[in-house]
């Protein structure tokens, strides 16, 4: 065999496989332990976008100051957002604090969501 068609036939093929892969990126959302409604809401729609796009999400709470002597209400609120996604994503990996003020999480899609039943019409 020729040494130039094997290079051009290996490179044919690590192009298709270039094509056929996925990125996977990690977005990144940050809350505070007194995040209002509305701007919990707003995080809460672009995180469920991010996952049905298949990417990652790293949920992050930061706390100022004195805030750091509640850590609990900063994990009440992550663990609210983990509720409220529950069908979409699931958690990678546990709430964990990351420097002196921050905890976080990520957050990976689910694959395959389970199919809720649809309801019977009885006649």
């Amino acid at each position: 065999m020729d040494y130039g068609k094997f290079k051009y036939e290996q490179n044919k093929k690590d192009q298709i496989a270039k094509k056929k892969q996925v990125i996977i990126h990690t977005k990144e959302i940050k809350f505070r332990p007194n995040t209002d409604d509305h701007d919990y809401n707003f995080k809460l729609k672009n995180i469920i976008s991010f996952l049905k796009e298949g990417n990652k999400v790293k949920l992050t709470i930061s706390f100022k100051g004195r805030e750091i002597i509640h850590t609990d209400l900063g994990v009440k609120v992550l663990l609210r957002v983990i509720e409220d996604i529950k069908d979409i994503g699931v958690p990678e990996s546990p709430i964990k604090p990351d420097a002196k003020k921050t905890f976080s999480t990520i957050v990976i899609p689910v694959k395959n969501p389970l199919p809720r039943p649809q309801a019977k019409v009885i006649e």
